[in-house]
């Protein structure tokens, strides 16, 4: 009776239902080769270690909520550097915050930007359908009504915000002025490079999304924890964007981590970075209930984001497993080169059906895209024929692990 009930209206989390979904299954031999889980598996740099050990003195001490001078430094330059920002733009005592992963900064982010009610009705937040299951969570229990948006092959994977209904929502009242659900939206989430499609947002994309976010007065949180996972150009960022805009960062944060980019899930680190005013407020609310970043993590951290070599060559790795994709399932289940992330988001008819006949026949653990997706106003989920499948293991096990699906899946191939 004590918990908070808006607990109650999400769904299981996808790996809890992927759990219910294979109890039972014993995978034919051997340890199963997980492909649900965005779970980088490449050796992080060796001098992480390092770093760890010369700093664990700090272990004993509180870490600022702010981190160190070092690392926003580290993360401003990192971003000018990347996204070709001009001077002047970002100064790190005032743009940029660490956080203890990204999924952390988003879930609070939507505690600190959605009120109540917004225009006199309830807030709404916008949610890419399919998408990254924190959006959801941050959304319903701060309290806002969760709007998935379609992000599907008919808009490019990518949300179309174009396609939200501007009519007046009355809800059974009479209301002089009624207002749209736009006038309703408090904050919206887009995630580029997409999980779980690999969508890249273009920047002409980028700059209408913020117009809009500031047209309607609402933030825009852009996730670009994939960014350097890309296979021919280096994705645009909300950051370059809001640049040639005329350089205002108003309603704009952007989020990145390092678990990706350097291999690194288990440290934990990350930043938020755009409107000053939204992460000066994002700080004190941290202050209370988010989790500050160690130091030593936080001088291993800056390290990796002054160091590129490690990302170039994580980046090929990456590159030579969807090469193998391409050459393992040519166009069969939908295929397509992903454009950025490690993620394949392929076609088989029931995902479910899928997941199942692949642990049970190869041990191969991949996650139904149904889990990533809610029913849309007709009752279809989006990513009832999908299966979202992680390219995180080495190329050899990766290699094996795609032959065998594609004869699993394909009808009348031989199993052996």
């Amino acid at each position: 009776m004590f918990i908070n009930k808006r607990l109650n209206t999400l769904n299981y989390y996808p790996f809890e239902r992927l759990r219910s979904l294979l109890k039972g299954i014993t995978p034919p031999s051997g340890r199963p080769i997980i492909m649900s889980l965005g779970e980088p598996r490449h050796p992080p740099p060796s001098f992480v270690r390092d770093i760890l050990d010369v700093n664990s003195d700090l272990w004993g001490r509180y870490p600022p909520i702010k981190g160190t001078s070092a690392f926003r430094a580290a993360a401003t330059d990192w971003l000018i550097r990347r996204f070709h920002l001009p001077d002047g733009l970002l100064a790190s005592d005032r743009h940029v915050l660490p956080v203890a992963g990204t999924r952390e900064a988003l879930y609070l982010m939507a505690h600190l930007v959605v009120p109540c009610r917004k225009s006199g009705e309830r807030t709404a937040v916008l949610i890419p359908n399919p998408f990254y299951q924190v959006y959801v969570g941050a959304a319903v229990m701060a309290g806002a009504e969760p709007i998935y948006v379609p992000a599907n092959w008919r808009t490019g994977f990518l949300p179309d915000f174009d396609t939200l209904d501007s009519a007046p929502m009355l809800r059974g009242k009479v209301v002089a002025h009624p207002p749209s659900l736009i006038d309703r939206i408090s904050l919206a989430f887009l995630c580029t490079p997409a999980n779980p499609q690999g969508a890249v947002a273009t920047l002409d994309y980028l700059k209408k999304a913020i117009s809009m976010a500031r047209r309607y007065n609402f933030v825009l949180a852009v996730d670009e924890c994939y960014s350097e996972i890309y296979d021919d150009s280096p994705p645009a960022g909300a950051l370059q964007a809001c640049a040639e805009l005329g350089g205002d960062l108003t309603n704009v944060v952007v989020f990145h981590s390092l678990s990706k980019r350097s291999s690194v899930p288990g440290l934990r680190s990350g930043f938020v970075a755009g409107d000053p005013d939204i992460l000066a407020a994002f700080a004190l609310l941290r202050a209370y209930g988010g989790a500050s970043v160690p130091l030593p993590v936080m001088a291993a951290a800056t390290a990796l984001l002054q160091d590129e070599c490690h990302v170039t060559e994580n980046r090929t790795l990456y590159r030579a497993k969807v090469d193998a994709a391409a050459d393992i399932l040519g166009t069969q289940f939908g295929f397509r080169r992903p454009p950025g992330t490690f993620f394949l988001w392929l076609r088989v008819g029931d995902g479910e059906s899928a997941a199942r006949l692949l642990f049970q026949n190869a041990g191969i653990q991949v996650l139904p895209g149904a889990y990533l997706a809610q029913p849309d106003s007709r009752g279809v989920n989006p990513g009832r024929h999908y299966i979202r499948v992680a390219l995180v293991h080495d190329l050899e096990v990766t290699t094996w692990a795609l032959e065998r699906l594609r004869r699993i899946l394909t009808p009348g191939a031989r199993q052996d």
